[in-house]
């Protein structure tokens, strides 16, 4: 019988709390480094943790560990922000388009600042799409621009203003030192600062992007990995009509 109330990992038997982990400590390879490396995983909450292997990395050491996690959680208090929308598929969302909105809206999607990867754009607005889930470009009733990558906001601003897009989407994968969030915060003062904020919906996604961090940065909607275009389309859809945006 589980007991959702003191989750923890299993490796063998249930509730046996084994994980594996790895880390890479700035000390030179050796027995020290293997024991330095024990002890942090002691201190981990990690009972019997066993270093199964370290790689030299000149001056440096890579560590793979094993042990046994006494840690547990109360899964039935967790509760995570999410993207409130029934997903409709791609011809719902088109007929729905059809119904309600009445005519064509229009998408702006871009890679920001820096950020020179485009699998997550392309993924939700590129005809092809991705894994078998067709981009906005090829939605009836959408119009869809994408812009690529490293475009700085200024631009992705004023293109939305040229276009009057409805929605504008915001991929972020680079985001070492937390680098996105500054990036996505510009991008919302700009907006206020056009006086457009409210007259468009604000997504943005990316691997560490989530509903709950979208929200508290000033946007309408976050989503993480795992998402299709039938998920943002939906949400779009969906929010004009709440929002009168017709």
């Amino acid at each position: 019988m589980i007991d959702l109330t003191r989750v923890k990992p299993y490796g063998d038997t249930l509730n046996d709390g084994m994980v594996q982990l790895s880390f890479t400590l700035p000390v030179p390879y050796g027995d020290e480094a293997k024991e330095a490396a024990r002890q942090l995983a002691m201190k981990m909450g990690l009972e019997e943790p066993s270093v199964v292997y370290a790689k030299d990395l000149v001056g440096f050491t890579y560590f793979i560990l094993y042990g046994r996690l006494i840690h547990t959680v109360d899964y039935t208090k967790i509760e995570v922000p999410k993207v409130d929308v029934d997903v409709m598929s791609k011809e719902e969302v088109e007929e729905f388009i059809k119904d309600n909105i009445k005519r064509d809206i229009v998408v702006v999607g871009a890679c920001t600042g820096t950020d020179a990867h485009t699998v997550g754009i392309d993924a939700i607005m590129n005809m092809k799409g991705y894994a078998g889930h067709f981009g906005l470009e090829r939605y009836e009733g959408i119009e869809a621009y994408n812009l690529g990558s490293q475009v700085p906001n200024e631009d992705l601003v004023a293109k939305a203003i040229e276009l009057n897009a409805d929605a504008i989407l915001v991929s972020q994968v680079v985001t070492q030192k937390d680098v996105h969030i500054p990036n996505l915060t510009q991008l919302v003062e700009l907006l206020e600062a056009e006086g457009i904020r409210d007259r468009v919906i604000l997504i943005c996604g990316g691997p560490r992007i989530s509903h709950e961090l979208a929200k508290e940065l000033g946007y309408d909607a976050g989503f993480g990995p795992g998402t299709f275009a039938e998920h943002v389309a939906s949400f779009i859809v969906t929010e004009m009509v709440k929002r009168n945006m017709v």
